[in-house]
């Protein structure tokens, strides 16, 4: 047999350097058609459906014919392959196979880069959605078999630099045949992250916010541009208007990451695929509820070092925690409905991840979903699910056989065949010798303990309790062991022919050239039957609750909203009725529905608040903690971002503001540039999702900023306007005018008729502008952070010269014009003091 397929390499070799239209001067061109059989196999086409004792037939490279009675064709080389199970090669869709890795820009300026450095692409370096991966694509076989003896067979291949990454390709991992072969796409997916590219020291986006405002921008632009509304060429966006049909992988690095690409995907109709973080277990309500399609890694943690009480002391609770649930992730993504693929991502090496995913199996996850979740789901995703992923008549010959169904636990990987072509990694012809025996040479017993003979070898003798140096070799069905005897100075070579029963037999030589006959016999079968019983009784693995949010002070379950009568409680009103003794307070549905005296509790919860004090929590309108990133300062404006795109659910000081009594927060964009970001006013509820923590129908607010930080006094940057407090002025009155042009320009679009405006092209959406022009049509209000009291009467000129309506600059701004309004609220004249007394008086005023 061995023969056999040497003379199918050799024929397909020369196949494969032989194209149709190429010349052959050193080599026959006749292609080879024969067939290749395997047969008397347990055959899974996909993995809900197999053929018991069933045959395949390929032919160049493809599956010609399988079933359980087929015909073999005359010209055909028979492969039996006595009982052994054959499945699809795995897919891995996230990977930078062969791809050459992009280094860091040296940078080496003096102060931060807010332009592009490339002419006829996109403002944003960042955007390299036309940088094809195949450009940076090298084919290496040292990665191929690695990935091979893990069961892949195809891999999508990506650069992964960028915000826009570009496209993909897809590679099979065939040694035999070239690369114009084993490409099978050039262009198989677009591909995403929120870290910026190395190759660029643009500034802007600086936070994950502001990348994902950026990406939405580019879907907008790129719509715009498609209209042939543009005066200029760029090709990053013609490449994102080009590839709109290919599929997208976005790559979040952690699970909150995964909550917000799946946001973006959902927005801008994307139907992105995410590569998540592994962790997803702790933030399944939020990603359930987007449903978006997962790429699952198995890179659990490996255990702590705990022999050492001092390191001990530094391992955290949620570090033990994650080391013991994170392999439940899969299943409980599977569980929860969510479609996923499976990848080698983030491992150190794919060497592991077959006992990752064993283990994940341990935990919960289905054979059924693991399979589908390695061949017919990527197959889908990347729109090849005729060619790869099943095996059915037409698809590429891309299979494994192995010893017994795929993830038992001693089942081996014998051969991955990929395109027709045999990729060995574990000869199965090899006898498998295995394990321990007793060896008695010279009157000396032996203890032989032999491992992996199937493929790398090793030995290890022992006299008594003694270790002896050793090493072994074992090919071609012949072990060779040699004994090395340090005090003697002697060796002793052991040889013999490997037959198929549990002794083995030889002959040696040992140092003085004598020749010896010897014989090892293997441990007794009672030994193995312990062994296995042992295998048998192990306990299921023990998972630690996951809390809500999986951190310190977490809920078993998510808290539910229930109906509670808290009765005869001190109550605090903070309205004319000032404090109440002896009161009840019955809150149904989230809202309080009655106060008073022996209210009748319904089905409500009772709680006794006799002695105990009942107020309105406290509302903060100035915070920055719940949130991923405060600031968006790669450019003088950031009014596209929002905050309630990094809300962090997880941040316990929500639970230590709660702990103080507050209930109800604004969360504030920082004070890194005069216009800052979108606020995001949410709700303390600990353990609840992100989308039940926001605020309902909470009317918008933006951060703006003065002083110090606006114009960089506290840094050397040099190249970003402004760099003084009348810069800051000249920015927002920059910012106002165009976003009042911006504002003219959609009114008269949307005033057109359907007729008219059907044949007029419609002004560019600006995700920015459109923030501003809320703050110029009074349905945006303004939070401002300053220093003096000459910049507030900077702004509110600002204010006064674009027309805001009143409220507009909500807070700091509504006593601008009405200082006779200030005089009547006690604020008489005009320091900075009596502004900002007034300030908290209106503040106590709003409702």
């Amino acid at each position: 047999m061995r023969k056999n397929i040497f003379i199918c390499l050799l024929f397909v070799f020369t196949y494969a350097n032989s194209q149709e239209y190429f010349p052959a001067n050193t080599e026959v061109k006749t292609k080879n058609n024969s067939y290749q059989a395997f047969t008397n196999a347990t055959i899974h086409t996909s993995p809900t459906s197999s053929i018991q004792e069933g045959i395949l037939i390929v032919q160049n490279g493809r599956i010609v014919a399988l079933g359980k009675s087929v015909s073999i064709p005359a010209n055909t080389q028979v492969y039996d392959l006595n009982k052994m199970h054959v499945y699809p090669s795995f897919i891995d869709l996230h990977t930078n196979f062969g791809i050459k890795k992009k280094t860091r820009s040296s940078g080496g300026r003096r102060s931060a880069q807010y332009d592009p450095s490339r002419e006829g692409y996109y403002w944003n370096d960042h955007i390299l959605s036309d940088h094809n991966s195949f450009d940076d694509y090298s084919y290496s076989k040292s990665k191929a078999k690695e990935m091979r003896k893990q069961g892949f067979g195809v891999v999508n291949a990506h650069q992964p630099n960028g915000i826009h990454r570009g496209t993909g390709m897809v590679v099979a991992l065939n040694d035999i045949q070239n690369d114009n072969y084993r490409i099978l796409s050039k262009a198989s997916a677009e591909h995403f992250s929120f870290k910026k590219s190395v190759t660029s020291n643009q500034s802007y986006p600086s936070s994950v916010m502001g990348a994902m405002a950026l990406i939405r921008q580019v879907y907008h632009d790129a719509d715009w541009y498609s209209h042939g509304n543009a005066t200029n060429r760029d090709f990053a966006l013609e490449a994102v208007i080009k590839n709109k049909k290919l599929p997208k992988i976005f790559e979040a690095d952690n699970k909150l990451n995964v909550v917000r690409a799946a946001k973006v995907s959902k927005e801008m109709g994307l139907n992105l695929v995410i590569k998540a973080s592994g962790f997803e277990y702790e933030q399944l309500h939020d990603v359930k509820a987007l449903n978006p399609t997962l790429i699952l890694p198995l890179n659990f943690p490996k255990p702590y070092e705990v022999t050492d009480n001092y390191l001990v002391k530094k391992i955290s609770l949620n570090q033990m925690r994650r080391w013991n649930q994170a392999p439940v992730n899969p299943a409980m993504v599977e569980d929860s409905g969510i479609q996923f693929a499976l990848t080698t991502a983030d491992l150190k090496s794919p060497d592991s991840f077959l006992k990752n995913l064993k283990k994940a199996i341990d935990y919960g996850l289905s054979k059924k979903q693991a399979l589908a979740a390695l061949t017919t789901i990527p197959a889908q995703i990347l729109g090849m699910s005729k060619e790869i992923g099943t095996l059915q008549k037409g698809a590429f010959a891309n299979f494994i056989v192995t010893s017994g169904e795929i993830f038992d636990e001693k089942t081996k990987i014998y051969e991955n065949w990929v395109q027709g072509q045999p990729h060995v990694i574990v000869n199965r012809n090899i006898v498998n010798i295995d394990g321990k025996y007793s060896l008695a040479y010279q009157e000396q017993d032996y203890t032989v303990d032999i491992k992996k003979s199937t493929s790398s070898i090793s030995v290890s003798f022992k006299m008594d309790t003694i270790a002896l140096k050793s090493k072994a070799s074992y090919k071609d069905q012949w072990l060779q062991m040699t004994l090395f005897d340090k005090e003697e100075k002697e060796i002793t070579q052991f040889s013999a022919k490997i037959g198929k029963d549990s002794l083995i037999k030889g002959q040696g030589t040992n140092f003085k050239g004598n020749s010896f006959v010897w014989s090892a016999k293997k441990a007794t079968s009672s030994d193995t039957t312990a062994k296995k019983k042992k295998e048998n009784t192990a306990e299921k693995p023990i998972i630690a609750t996951i809390t809500y949010p999986n951190n310190g002070y977490g809920f078993k379950q998510p808290p539910k909203k229930e109906n509670i009568l808290f009765k005869n409680a001190t109550v605090w009103t903070n309205e004319a009725e000032g404090i109440l003794e002896n009161t009840d307070v019955l809150v149904v549905d989230g809202k309080i529905t009655a106060l008073g005296k022996a209210i009748d509790p319904g089905t409500a919860t009772v709680i006794d608040a006799t002695g105990k004090h009942v107020t309105s929590g406290i509302i903060d309108e100035h915070s920055h903690i719940a949130a991923s990133s405060i600031n968006e300062g790669g450019q003088n404006s950031s009014a596209e971002v929002t905050i309630e795109d990094v809300i962090d659910p997880n941040d316990i000081d929500i639970y230590r503001n709660l702990s103080g009594g507050v209930t109800t927060i604004q969360i504030l964009h920082g004070s890194a540039n005069p216009i800052g970001g979108r606020s995001a006013i949410i709700k303390l509820k600990w353990g609840n999702t992100i989308a039940e923590m926001l605020y309902p129908n909470a009317d918008p607010f933006i951060k703006f900023a003065l002083g110090e930080n606006v114009k960089q006094s506290n840094w050397s940057s040099y190249s970003r306007f402004p760099q003084s407090r009348m810069g800051v002025e000249q920015v927002f009155e920059d910012y106002f005018n165009r976003a009042k042009e911006y504002g003219e320009k959609w009114t008269t679009y949307n005033s057109l008729t359907k007729k008219i405006k059907a044949k007029t092209a419609a002004p560019r959406y600006d995700v920015e502008m459109e923030a501003l022009w809320e703050i110029l049509k009074g349905e945006r209000f303004i939070s401002c952070h300053s220093y003096v009291q000459s910049e507030i009467n900077m702004l509110m000129k600002v204010a006064d010269r674009h027309q805001f309506k009143i409220n507009t600059f909500t807070h700091i701004l509504e006593g601008y014009k009405v200082a006779d309004k200030m005089k009547a609220h006690g604020a008489g004249g005009s320091t900075f003091s009596d502004w900002w007394a007034y300030k908290y008086e209106v503040v106590d005023a709003i409702p």
